[in-house]
């Protein structure tokens, strides 16, 4: 099996690699690490030897609940955002916030958010109780990111032709969003980890 280590900075034949341009979240640094030639002492392995592919997947229930939080302060970013421009953008003699068009996406996004934020603090409070999550953790993470990535295309909707603009918010939480349904397993890999965990005998 795998193996985990910790590779220290400095160590003969590792080096990091090309930056990556990113769509967004681009004030963390992305790059790839080059180990080339690189000998690594027996006393820098994590765990036990062969289980470092387990111990990976275990880290990802908390990972994924991480994520799950992520996703839901962007979704609220997006949210207040459109909110506040709602209610300053005049269209037709009144705010569009007065149009039930905007009302009802607001409603969705709001409501949508705070069951986001319920599927993320049972998992949160379930891990902090030292139960397993796996089920859990990528129920939160899943529908999370998915509402992150709705309420950032909505906000940019509401914005309209603003929300194409980076004056505005709208366009960095559009940008942002997208790799919260990415990390920690994509959307699809969720929906097979919850259908594995339904179907177990």
């Amino acid at each position: 099996g795998l193996s985990a280590f910790v590779v220290e900075k400095g160590t003969k034949g590792f080096r990091p690699g090309k930056k990556e341009n990113k769509l967004g979240l681009r004030a963390s640094d992305t790059a790839e690490l080059i180990f080339e030639d690189c000998v690594i002492p027996l006393e820098n392995l994590v765990g036990k030897e062969g289980d470092g592919f387990i111990d990976a997947m275990q880290v990802l229930d908390g990972g994924r609940i991480s994520i799950a939080a992520l996703s839901l302060g962007m979704a609220h970013g997006a949210y207040e955002a459109a909110l506040k421009y709602s209610k300053q953008r005049k269209q037709f003699g009144k705010a569009i916030s007065d149009f039930q068009a905007i009302q009802w996406k607001l409603a969705d996004m709001a409501t949508e958010i705070d069951a986001a934020y319920l599927l993320t603090m049972r998992a949160a409070s379930m891990k902090d109780a030292g139960l397993k999550t796996t089920q859990e953790s990528s129920m939160a993470k899943l529908y999370a990111s998915e509402v992150a990535v709705k309420c950032a295309n909505e906000g940019v909707q509401i914005h309209g032709g603003y929300g194409f603009i980076k004056d505005y918010p709208a366009e960095k939480f559009y940008r942002d969003v997208k790799l919260c349904t990415i990390g920690e397993g994509t959307s699809e890999i969720q929906r097979l980890v919850i259908a594995r965990q339904l179907l177990k005998d």
